[in-house]
């Protein structure tokens, strides 16, 4: 139904889109061209040049006057001067429409098709051929022509739109540009069940059914499916300008936003080949693109772009540049506002050209927006972009912090944000959402921690920008430090003149309790690092042995206690459902995995222990006193044998009979040695 391939424009009744006019006084059945000069077959001269850039048409004025109303008001107000020739360098669609115009006021058929049409319709608007001068005139022809055959047609409905490229502003105020490109956004938004295929597509892959395709052998079934992006192809052949004309349009009907991402990358990667690839030049074979289409380009407009290695800020940007600018600047603007519309990837390699173009402020921010809500996604590859400003760093660090800072505002909008769920479902949604943000946090802090070991090498990263990168994450996004501690360490190595005050400083973005064994005992033995952080470290790791011995004891001691739950757990995961008994088996796995280290750190703890004994016993016979002298050893068995004799008159007084105490008055002793 949309598709004309197959039909010739000759062969419909529209004038089978041949398009005759009645004869004025001048009879003639063709033009010739000799050269740049194009004359009418006719015994009769001429007496009307008109000249359009280096084309030259010798005419006859009554033809002309008949249907044209410009040709007629020039003409007549030359006042009463021969007026031979006529400039009409402004003429939209140049010497190819104005030769069909001119054939159409000689009476000669001229053949309309989705190639010239539009350059034709302009040439009858600016040369005024309207109704009022004649009945049937172009104006009437070409926009009957337009509307029930170029918009039905997919095919036509392009190359139009293509073809209006060098048409402006005359398209744009005529109409065209939006009834086309509406009509192709009404296309790819319906059923394309009657589809042919695309205009530009490639041949069909014929690939084997499948095994549920083959049970019904029905004609609806052995019918070609058309993948939802047929029409990728087709308008990534636009200019940036109609592009976004048609993405728009097709916004408006409601597509899906992933197809509409898909579209937008399909399209950058055919007009800046370079933003597919790791490098941030382009490929030197974007000319292959520009050879098809550059025909109908105009001006500067160049297809396959190439990437302009960027200078310094006061050099004046290319021509190329300008154009690659404009199609970034474009591709921002129209990308859907959802999350997972185009790929993180894809926007921080926007992001790189876009800062390397020098595109407006506004536009850069309004991406690194966008990067941010879903900055979970990145890879260090795409993080390391060159600092293309005056900076002395080599990679864009202040980047890559703003868009950490849009990424944990994002985080914290999300989780701010009301539930629309039901009460019954709330406190699950939450769980799963508040589950899926840590995750969220977890990935961007291990993307963190390596970015800021690539970037350490760096010797011109000062050490404030490494502590507030390395910071801007709350504490519960890192489960372990490792990945921070090897961060820090590429750093101390590339910067050996750090003061004993600055390593202390960069050392506190790191939490020694949060490291593992392997990275405690590489700290213990890292002498770039400083002593106390040594210290701490070993004193984590000696914490973390004692609370882990002190929780197998217990775990020991209540083993009595534990063992008739253990039947009922069984019974009840016998009564649970397979994935969960799986999982209860892994979980078991782990448990016994944990067991089995807890009791080599128990071991390893015992050795130690000995060791300190024995290294207490050693100090010990180093540290005994020497042999004290005769008189010294003297009054200290005269004071034992002093002490030895209080106790005992004191034991003796207690065993006195009660009589003896009553007649007696006890002496009182002074508690002295004289």
């Amino acid at each position: 139904m949309w598709e004309s391939e197959t039909e010739s424009v000759s062969g419909r009744d529209f004038g089978n889109g041949v398009l005759s006019a009645s004869e004025h006084g001048v009879k003639t059945d063709s033009f010739e061209q000799k050269g740049q000069s194009w004359y009418v077959a006719t015994d009769i001269p001429s007496d009307l040049l008109v000249q359009i850039e280096d084309v030259s048409f010798h005419l006859h004025k009554y033809p002309l006057l008949s249907r044209s109303g410009k040709m007629n008001r020039m003409i007549y107000e030359s006042r009463g001067a021969e007026l031979s020739k006529i400039s009409l360098d402004e003429l939209p669609g140049g010497p190819e429409a104005f030769e069909l115009a001119a054939k159409f006021c000689y009476g000669i058929a001229i053949d309309l098709s989705a190639t010239n049409i539009s350059g034709l319709r302009c040439a009858a608007e600016y040369l005024e051929m309207t109704e009022d001068l004649e009945e049937g005139n172009l104006i009437f022809k070409t926009e009957a022509f337009l509307s029930y055959v170029v918009l039905s047609s997919w095919r036509d409905s392009i190359l139009v739109l293509k073809s209006c490229e060098k048409l402006s502003p005359w398209a744009e105020n005529l109409q065209i540009v939006r009834r086309c490109s509406e009509s192709i956004a009404w296309k790819a938004c319906a059923n394309p069940k009657g589809i042919k295929w695309q205009y530009t597509g490639k041949p069909t892959k014929v690939s084997s059914p499948n095994w549920n395709q083959m049970k019904d052998s029905s004609p609806s079934r052995n019918q070609q499916v058309v993948p939802p992006d047929w029409w990728f192809e087709d308008v990534s052949i636009l200019r940036i300008d109609h592009f976004v004309r048609v993405i728009t349009a097709i916004k408006v009907k409601g597509m899906k936003h992933e197809l509409i991402g898909a579209a937008i990358m399909q399209y950058a990667a055919k007009w800046l080949p370079g933003l597919i690839k790791e490098g941030s030049g382009l490929a030197d074979d974007g000319s292959n693109i520009s050879n098809g289409i550059n025909g109908t380009s105009s001006g500067s407009w160049r297809g396959g772009l190439h990437m302009i290695v960027a200078g310094s800020g006061d050099e004046v940007p290319s021509v190329q540049a300008k154009d690659q600018r404009m199609i970034v600047e474009s591709l921002i603007s129209i990308i859907p506002q959802h999350k997972d519309s185009v790929s993180c990837s894809f926007l921080l390699r926007l992001l790189r050209m876009a800062n390397m173009l020098k595109v407006a402020p506004a536009l850069i921010t309004e991406l690194e927006k966008r990067v941010g809500m879903q900055f979970e996604q990145a890879t260090l590859a795409d993080l390391l972009i060159p600092s293309y400003n005056k900076s002395e760093t080599m990679y864009d660090i202040d980047l890559v912090q703003r868009l950490l800072e849009h990424f944990i505002v994002q985080e914290q909008t999300e989780s701010s944000s009301p539930s629309s769920y039901p009460f019954s479902d709330k406190h699950m949604h939450d769980g799963i959402q508040r589950g899926t943000h840590l995750n969220a946090k977890m990935r961007v802090a291990r993307l963190v921690d390596s970015y800021l070991t690539e970037v350490s090498r760096d010797r011109n990263l000062s050490l404030t920008k490494f502590q507030v990168l390395a910071e801007a994450l709350p504490d519960s996004a890192r489960t372990c430090d490792d990945g921070l501690y090897r961060a820090i360490d590429s750093y101390l190595k590339a910067h050996p003149t750090l003061s004993e005050h600055e390593r202390k400083r960069l050392c506190r973005v790191m939490d020694c309790q949060k490291l593992s064994v392997d990275a405690c005992m590489h700290a213990a033995q890292n002498e770039r690092l400083p002593l106390r952080v040594v210290v701490q470290v070993l004193f984590s790791e000696q914490v973390k042995i004692s609370n882990a011995m002190a929780n197998l004891s217990l775990k020991d001691a209540g083993e009595s206690h534990y063992q008739p739950l253990v039947s009922n757990r069984k019974s009840l995961l016998e009564a649970t459902p397979q994935s969960f008994q799986e999982g209860w088996t892994a979980a078991k796995k782990d448990i016994n995995t944990l067991k089995f280290e807890l009791e080599t750190v128990k071991t390893k703890y015992r050795e130690l222990q000995n060791d300190m004994d024995n290294l207490q016993r050693q100090f010990d016979k180093i540290a005994k006193p020497k042999q004290a002298s005769a008189w010294t050893a003297g009054w200290k068995k005269l004071s034992k044998l002093t002490k030895t004799t209080n106790i005992e008159s004191h034991d003796f007084n207690g065993q006195v009979p009660n009589a003896e105490q009553t007649t007696k008055t006890p002496r009182r002793w002074r508690n002295s040695i004289s």
